[in-house]
């Protein structure tokens, strides 16, 4: 298994929920982690409060818009100098049928949950290839294979995302850049608006995914682990 001792990593939506939990496992791992969230605040209260200065760096970032993107990696090569992974985390879920849905709505969960991704993904594409490689791991969802009433621009984004992460995975490969996606059910978080309470103790905990990024990450160079499923053992009947 590979070593992540001193490897650079930007986690996006890193203050709380999976993304946090995947910022701390990769901190307890020797890693070196940018997070960002959406506001500086938060970005830095979530950096001290998992490693701080030298080992945890956090700005915020509206990952809806490209110059935001580019800003947290550039921000994260004068902080660490390097990059060697990317999690693609940041998402929303705005539940509402179709016909209920408002144009914002619909262009909010694209804008973060594609576009973010794919502006993200570039920005790292850029500097992995000529660095030798790196990997990008995209936090998809079991929405992106199983559609829900009220769902639907949820559905889409994540549907998209699989699709994404595929070719990427395949534009890349040979640039050294091992590319996979994470799909969790139900997680014990705050996403969509939930809070996260006793009766929650039957799904999947952030601290699960995690592991599973760090599993991927940490295998050979020669594998690459292109999706994982993650779903609760026992959902409520």
């Amino acid at each position: 298994m590979e070593s992540l001792t001193g490897k650079v990593a930007i986690v996006t939506g890193g203050t709380r929920g999976i993304g946090r939990a995947i910022a701390k496992a990769l901190v307890a791992e020797g890693a070196k982690v940018a997070l960002c969230g959406r506001s500086q605040e938060a970005a830095e209260r979530a950096a001290r409060d998992l490693g701080g200065p030298g080992q945890v760096f956090g700005m915020a970032a509206d990952l809806r818009r490209a110059a935001d993107a580019r800003a947290l990696f550039e921000g994260t090569a004068r902080e660490f100098g390097t990059l060697d992974i990317l999690i693609n985390n940041a998402a929303e879920g705005i539940f509402r049928k179709v016909g209920e849905m408002s144009l914002e709505d619909w262009h909010r969960q694209i804008d973060l949950n594609l576009n973010g991704a794919f502006y993200c993904a570039r920005e790292a594409v850029e500097r992995m290839r000529h660095s030798g490689g790196g990997f990008i791991v995209n936090i998809s969802s079991l929405a992106a294979r199983n559609p829900f009433s009220g769902g639907a621009a949820y559905n889409a984004t994540k549907f998209a995302l699989n699709g994404f992460t595929e070719a990427l995975m395949l534009d890349h490969r040979y640039d050294g850049i091992r590319v996979s996606t994470i799909m969790p059910g139900s997680v014990a978080t705050e996403f969509g608006g939930h809070g996260v309470g006793a009766d929650d103790s039957w799904k999947v905990a952030p601290e699960d995914v995690a592991d599973a990024v760090l599993m991927v990450l940490k295998m050979p160079a020669r594998t690459m682990v292109s999706r994982v499923e993650m779903r609760p053992s026992q959902p409520r009947k």
